[in-house]
């Protein structure tokens, strides 16, 4: 019989994205994304806390702008403190409606995420968490697109 998990390991986590309609998704990159503008005010910094680019950043973030109805993020100009950005109330209310969502999500899966992690089993060296077994996942390197 498989190991219960310890008692203060979740017994597994979610991750949520989103499908809107016209292709749109929204998912745990880009909310991270907007919780690390929202923390350093600032895409470059957001970025490089992300491990991406700078131009990467900006695009995802101006994807996002012109995927909702009021853009999400808005940026500062530079002067003598250099410039910004800073979450709009629209980027604010994306953020918490996703994390709220997600925290549903998780509360609503919690029974069937421990029994799933009971039928995994523990891990062992001869089979790692980060690898994907299932040829439809994109692997631990390899972001989900539009996520």
């Amino acid at each position: 019989m498989a190991e219960a998990a310890p008692a203060n390991l979740p017994p597994g986590t979610l991750s949520l994205r989103i499908d809107l309609p016209g292709g749109r998704r929204f998912g745990p990159g880009k909310a991270a994304l907007l919780a690390h503008v929202e923390a350093l005010g600032s895409i470059a910094a957001a970025g490089r806390e992300m491990g991406m680019s700078y131009a990467r950043a900006w695009r995802l973030i101006e994807a996002m702008n012109a995927e909702f109805a009021a853009p999400l993020v808005q940026r500062q100009a530079g002067g003598a403190g250099g410039g910004g950005a800073l979450l709009t109330e629209t980027g604010h209310a994306v953020l918490a409606a996703y994390r709220a969502a997600l925290e549903a999500a998780t509360a609503a899966a919690a029974a069937p995420l421990a029994r799933f992690a009971d039928l995994a089993g523990p891990v062992s060296p001869a089979s790692p968490d980060s690898v994907s077994s299932d040829p439809a996942s994109p692997g631990p390197m390899s972001p989900e697109p539009g996520s």
